[in-house]
C-alpha cells in the first residue's frame, strides 16, 4: 500500500481541522484539548477515534459552531447546540415556573430586607 501514509496524513490534517474548529458545547466524552493532544500525537488512533466518538453529532463538514445547527426554536440558540440541553415543550408551564421563580425571589428579598431593618415590620 504505497498511498496508505499519504491516507493518514490526510485523515490526520482533516481531524486536526474539525478538532479545533469544532464547538465546545458539541464535543463528546472528552474535552476539547484532550482530544486535540490525542489527534497530534496519535494520528491515526486519534484521529479514529475522534471521528467515531468525540465529533459532534451533526457537525458538518468540519464541526464547527454554525455546522448542522437546526434553525432554533427557542430564544436563547446558543444552548441548542449544547447536547443534553432541556428544551421547553410546554410554554405555559415554562412562564408558571418563571413566575413562581419571581415570586420566590421576590418573597427572599422581603425577608432579608425585614431582618435588616426588624423595625418596618
Amino acid at each position: 500500500m504505497p498511498y496508505l501514509g499519504l491516507i493518514v496524513a490526510v485523515l490526520w490534517i482533516f481531524c486536526l481541522i474539525d478538532v479545533i474548529t469544532a464547538d465546545e458545547g458539541g464535543i463528546r466524552h472528552l474535552p476539547k484539548t484532550v482530544w486535540l493532544l490525542l489527534v497530534v500525537f496519535l494520528p491515526l488512533a486519534g484521529s479514529v477515534a475522534w471521528l467515531v466518538a468525540g465529533r459532534p453529532v451533526g457537525g458538518g463538514i468540519w464541526g464547527g459552531p454554525d455546522a448542522g445547527r437546526r434553525p432554533s426554536a427557542t430564544r436563547f440558540p446558543e444552548y441548542d447546540v449544547r447536547p443534553g440541553r432541556a428544551v421547553a415543550m410546554n410554554s405555559e408551564s415554562d412562564e408558571e415556573f418563571l413566575r413562581r421563580c419571581r415570586e420566590r425571589a421576590q418573597q427572599q428579598r422581603d425577608a432579608a430586607r425585614r431582618t435588616r431593618n426588624p423595625e418596618h415590620d
